[in-house]
Order: C-alpha cells, then sequence, then structure tokens
C-alpha cells in the first residue's frame, strides 16, 4: 500500500470511528469497526483507545499514530446505521478504499435528523404517552403533551445556543416545571407529580445510561464510567431545575 492510499485508509478508519462516536455508539462498537476496516486495509497489529471525547487509533507497523477528537454528542442512529454498512461493504471488498472514504465524508456532511418540529412533536407525543403509563388521569394528557414539546424546545435550543448540556436541560426542565404547577395551580390539572414526571421523559439520557452499562459489561471502563457520569449530571440537571421551581412555589412533591 503507498503511502497516500496508507493515510487515506488511516482516516478513513478515523473518521468512521469519530461519526459513530458522535451519533452515539457505544465504545465497543467503534473499537470492533474500526478494528475491522483496518484488517480489511492490511493493517495488521491495528488497535485503537476510544473514549467519550476523543480516538487514539495505532494502525500498526511502522505507521504513526493518529487520534481525533470528539467535540459533540447527539443520538443519531441513521448515522450509525450508514457508517456500518460503509464498513460492512468495504470489509466485503463490496467497495473500494476510496469509495469508502468518499461515502464517509457524505455522511460526514449530511443532516440525518427529522425536522426540529417533529422532534418537538415526538417528544410531546412521548410525554403524554408516559402520562397514562404512570397511571395519570387522561384529562391530564394535554398539559403533559404540552409541558413536553415545549420543554424539551427549550432544551434543545438552549443547547444549541449555550453547548453547555447542563445548563440547557436544567432550563427546559424548569419551563416543565413552570408550566405543569401553572396548570394544577389554575385548576386545570390535578396531578402534578405525574405530569412533571411524563413531561421531563424525553429529556431523561437514557440511550446514554445504556451505552455505559453495556460498555462496563465489556470491559471499557473509562468509558463507561464517563458516560456514565454525564448521565448522572444530566438527571441532576433536569431534578435541579423541577426542584428549583417547586421550591420557589413552596411545592412539594
Amino acid at each position: 500500500m503507498d503511502d497516500a492510499r496508507e493515510e487515506m485508509g488511516i482516516d478513513a478508519c478515523l473518521l468512521a470511528g469519530r461519526l459513530m462516536m458522535e451519533a452515539g455508539a457505544e465504545t465497543y462498537r467503534v473499537d470492533d469497526t474500526m478494528t475491522r476496516m483496518a484488517a480489511t486495509l492490511d493493517m495488521e497489529g491495528a488497535d485503537s483507545f476510544t473514549t467519550s471525547t476523543g480516538i487514539i487509533f495505532s494502525p500498526g507497523g511502522h505507521r504513526r499514530v493518529k487520534l481525533t477528537s470528539i467535540r459533540k454528542r447527539a443520538t443519531d442512529l441513521e448515522k450509525i446505521a450508514r457508517v456500518n454498512a460503509i464498513s460492512r461493504s468495504l470489509t466485503s471488498k463490496e467497495m473500494t478504499l476510496e469509495q469508502a472514504y468518499a461515502e464517509l465524508k457524505k455522511v460526514e456532511r449530511g443532516n440525518f435528523m427529522f425536522p426540529f418540529w417533529l422532534q418537538v412533536l415526538a417528544a410531546a407525543v412521548a410525554s403524554a404517552s408516559f402520562l397514562i403509563l404512570f397511571g395519570g388521569d387522561w384529562e391530564n394528557m394535554p398539559f403533559a403533551f404540552v409541558a413536553g414539546g415545549i420543554g424539551f424546545a427549550i432544551s434543545e435550543k438552549f443547547h444549541e445556543r449555550t453547548r453547555v448540556k447542563f445548563f440547557s436541560e436544567f432550563t427546559g426542565s424548569a419551563v416543565i416545571g413552570l408550566i405543569s404547577l401553572a396548570t394544577v395551580s389554575a385548576g386545570l390539572g390535578s396531578q402534578l407529580d405525574i405530569i412533571v414526571i411524563a413531561s421531563v421523559m424525553p429529556l431523561v439520557p437514557g440511550l446514554l445510561i445504556t451505552n455505559a452499562i453495556r460498555d462496563l459489561m465489556a470491559g471499557h471502563f473509562m468509558a463507561g464510567i464517563s458516560k456514565g457520569a454525564e448521565a448522572f449530571l444530566t438527571a441532576f440537571a433536569i431534578g435541579s431545575g423541577i426542584a428549583l421551581i417547586l421550591s420557589l412555589q413552596g411545592v412539594g412533591m
């Protein structure tokens, strides 16, 4: 393999790993994908060290070690599926390295998230559904629908502007608490605790908690602990936002 193609192979492995980590993939899945791609490209002895904030990739042999940083993290299963499909096509020889690298670049530039209004609608519907799941009354569904949708929208918008996840989750949950408290205080809603719990469910880091446990079970202790810590801080931010509103109003759940 000539130097230029070798460099492209290393960059392709790193790019695939970074895209998967940014999209919310498990650490062991990222390592496995990069290792399989490297083996297909005749990089014997290739290895990687993956964390939530960066990837160090060693192609093996005399080749130089390279690293890439993870600056953003979200949940984008479509992007993970596309990267997996590209890596499988490369390992099965259905796609050349040049084609695979070009496709990975397209995935990097692409936006596969649903429109923002649809995300807000899904959060609102999920909140209303959780209210029934938690034993709430049907007449409280509209309030959970509104609180959950607005809280999710504000959380996402604040995160876009501040890039501080704790602050955005705190603000979103505080708005949810304020809307829920207002509806109950006005005599419209009747179950403050269930409305609040159902409305904050779209903000709960469920995938992050699942990935943390799976990484710990797979032996990736550093990544598992870091993801668990991030999930804990998110849960703490949600609880703090709700507690602040209810404490200001002198209401206990």
